[in-house]
């Protein structure tokens, strides 16, 4: 027994300075879920191939492709059952792996000549309804105002009563602490169309759906994730239309709750924006695409941020989040080298590099 103790003790010695040495608690990648089908072949995926990465996030964009109970109109295209949805959970479980559901939020509400579930169900809910996409396959991007996709209306007075029913039952099946509301890439907001929002602070619109979410998710002692990207005044910083904000949204910064994490995007530089939130008092990822070269500089500054941090900031930086855009199938044969160069999905080869590196 005594002998047992002392290998006990050692053991947990070691579980302990490993994790001090860790440089930052989160490595997460961010993905689309796959064809239903490969369900059984993303399990294994994420036990030989992400775990062994070093891997402990996971936010699964699942959208409209669930079997949903509550909202049985709202069900998309190759929906998940509840059995696939645990497979996920078992897997992630088993590996340490916290698991984290999206589904849009706000703006995504169209994507080119597609309108998604939410709007083709309920058209009373568009922001924009007299901005019409055109037929499926006769669309020329972007938009005539340069843009693709639609917003629902914050203020719609039964839009939440839909996406909260949506937000929970996803939740309860991900057995999710926490959840990826996106709100990326909110164009039409406040908009002249909207008899609701018209005329209203474009800011405090946008704070207002953040805040109004995550008291939702706090009632079930769950975290609110959002893309950062309307937080970042895009004509100061020059970063611009997509990455930052152009219609003053930025200021909600100052609106939304401290306990919101923001997983902070940047493609074409490693823009170091993760200060801004930080000091603004919230929790920051850093999140890489398809530039092995940006993602491994953003890994360093993520780095150096902690590393010259004061005790209270620290805590704010919590690690990488590499994002997958391409489908995850086209992600994990590139992932495993089984692509033609041609054909190969450049994020994995970005997470490759990271774990060479995040780990140490």
């Amino acid at each position: 027994m005594k002998k047992l103790s002392i290998i006990f003790s050692v053991f947990l010695c070691f579980s302990i300075f490993s994790k001090a040495e860790s440089p930052y608690p989160v490595r997460g990648l961010c993905v689309g879920a796959p064809s239903v089908n490969n369900v059984e072949e993303f399990a294994e995926f994420i036990e030989t191939d992400l775990s062994p990465a070093g891997l402990n996030l996971l936010i699964l964009r699942i959208d409209y492709r669930y079997q949903y109970k509550s909202h049985p109109e709202l069900i998309g295209n190759n929906p998940y059952s509840e059995a696939d949805v645990k497979k996920l959970v078992k897997v992630c479980k088993e590996n340490d792996i916290r698991l984290i559901p999206q589904i849009n939020l706000f703006g995504h509400q169209s994507w080119h000549s597609s309108l998604g579930k939410l709007l083709q169900v309920y058209p009373k809910f568009d922001e924009t309804p007299d901005i019409k996409l055109p037929p499926e396959g006769e669309y020329k991007w972007p938009n005539p105002d340069g843009l693709y996709c639609k917003s629902y209306c914050p203020k719609h007075p039964e839009v939440h009563d839909v996406v909260f029913d949506l937000v929970d039952e996803i939740c309860d099946v991900f057995e999710a602490d926490a959840y990826h509301a996106g709100l990326d890439e909110v164009f039409y907001i406040g908009h002249e169309q909207c008899p609701r929002c018209h005329g209203h602070d474009k800011a405090e619109l946008f704070a207002g759906e953040v805040t109004k979410i995550r008291n939702h998710l706090k009632q079930n002692d769950r975290e609110l994730w959002i893309w950062g990207d309307r937080l970042i005044d895009g004509k100061t910083t020059g970063i611009g239309l997509w990455e930052g904000s152009y219609n003053n949204t930025h200021r909600a910064i100052d609106m939304i709750p401290k306990d919101v994490v923001i997983c902070d995007w940047h493609y074409e530089r490693p823009d170091p924006t993760a200060v801004l939130f930080a000091a603004k008092g919230l929790q920051v990822l850093t999140c890489p695409w398809r530039n092995t070269e940006n993602a491994l500089e953003q890994e360093k500054m993520t780095r150096l941020f902690i590393e010259s941090a004061t005790r209270d900031m620290k805590p704010k930086y919590l690690g990488m989040l590499q994002t997958v855009w391409g489908s995850a199938e086209r992600f994990m044969e590139s992932y495993k080298g089984n692509v033609e160069p041609e054909r190969m999905d450049k994020s994995a080869e970005c997470l490759k590099e990271l774990s060479k590196v995040w780990n140490n």
